[in-house]
C-alpha cells in the first residue's frame, strides 16, 4: 500500500533542528518531501516573492533525505512545492518544528503559521507546529506528537479554509487541549543606535506580555502544561460587525 504523502516546510531553515527532528520521525509513517527556506525567515508572515526569481537547490540533509532549498518565503515553498516540484499533490502539509512558541497575535506574522496557512489556501490539510523553548531544544516529543496528529487529520480531516495552530511544552506535558487565540502579544519598542559611520538606526525588540485573561487559550493552555490547538480560518471577515454596517446610513453619503 502506498504511503501518504507529506509536505515540510518551516520558516527556521531548511537546516534547522526543528525541521529534521520533524522529518527523521515522520519517515517511518510516511513519503516525506521537505521544501523549505534556504535560512531563517521568522516573522515575514505570509510574504510572496513577486520581484525576484526564486533559486531551488537539492540539498541532503541531517534527518538523512534530499530536499528542495528555497531563496524565498515559508509561503513560496508551499506555492512552489505544489505546483512545480513535487510530482503528486500532498496529502497533508507540516509546518515546524518551530523554535519557539507562536501564541495570540504571533500568528499573523509567523512564517511557520503563515506556510500552513497557505496549503489551507490551496485546499490541502495543514497545521503548523511549534516548541515552546528558544534554549537547548528537545524536539523528540513533538516529533512524535506530530506523527500522532497527522495520522488524526488525514482520518478526521480539517474543514476547508481552516488550519491548525500548535504548541508544545518544553517540559512536561499534561495533555492536550483545544483553545481559542489568546490576546498575548509583543510590548514592542525600538532602541535607537549609532553605527561607526555616525548614522542613526533602529533596533526592534520588546518583550513577550502574557494575557491577563482568565478564559481558557492557547497561552495559558501552554503555561499549564498542556500541549494548546487552535483551529484557525482563513476566513478573516468579522460577520457579526458586518451585520451591524450594514445597518449604517450610507444613504446619507
Amino acid at each position: 500500500m502506498e504511503k501518504q504523502l507529506i509536505l515540510v516546510s518551516n520558516d527556521d531553515g531548511i537546516f534547522a533542528e526543528g525541521i529534521n527532528a520533524l522529518c527523521k520521525r515522520l519517515m517511518s509513517d510516511f513519503d516525506v518531501a521537505v521544501v523549505a527556506p534556504d535560512a531563517e525567515r521568522s516573522n515575514v508572515g505570509h510574504a510572496i516573492s513577486l520581484s525576484v526569481p526564486l533559486k531551488v537547490d537539492t540539498v541532503h540533509l541531517p534527518c538523512g533525505m534530499m530536499g528542495y532549498s528555497i531563496n524565498g518565503m515559508p509561503a513560496d515553498c508551499i506555492k512552489i512545492g505544489v505546483s512545480a516540484l513535487l510530482k503528486k499533490r500532498p496529502d497533508l502539509v507540516i509546518s515546524g518544528i518551530n523554535l519557539g512558541s507562536n501564541l495570540g497575535i504571533d500568528v499573523l506574522y509567523s512564517g511557520t503559521v503563515s506556510a500552513a496557512t497557505e496549503a489551507a489556501i490551496l485546499g490541502i490539510p495543514a497545521f503548523a507546529i511549534s516548541l515552546d523553548a528558544l534554549e537547548n531544544p528537545d524536539f523528540s516529543y513533538a516529533s512524535d506528537f506530530a506523527v500522532k496528529l497527522a495520522k488524526l487529520v488525514l482520518k478526521n480531516k480539517i474543514p476547508e479554509n481552516t488550519v491548525l495552530n500548535v504548541n508544545v511544552p518544553a517540559g512536561e506535558v499534561r495533555g492536550v487541549k483545544v483553545v481559542p487565540l489568546s490576546k498575548a502579544r509583543y510590548m514592542e519598542r525600538y532602541e535607537k543606535r549609532i553605527n561607526p559611520r555616525k548614522k542613526t538606526y533602529y533596533w526592534l525588540t520588546g518583550e513577550f506580555m502574557e494575557e491577563t485573561d482568565v478564559g481558557e487559550s492557547d497561552s495559558k493552555a501552554l503555561r499549564d502544561g498542556f500541549i494548546s490547538i487552535t483551529p484557525l480560518t482563513i476566513d478573516l471577515t468579522d460577520y457579526h460587525f458586518m451585520e451591524q454596517i450594514s445597518k449604517w446610513e450610507f444613504e446619507t453619503i
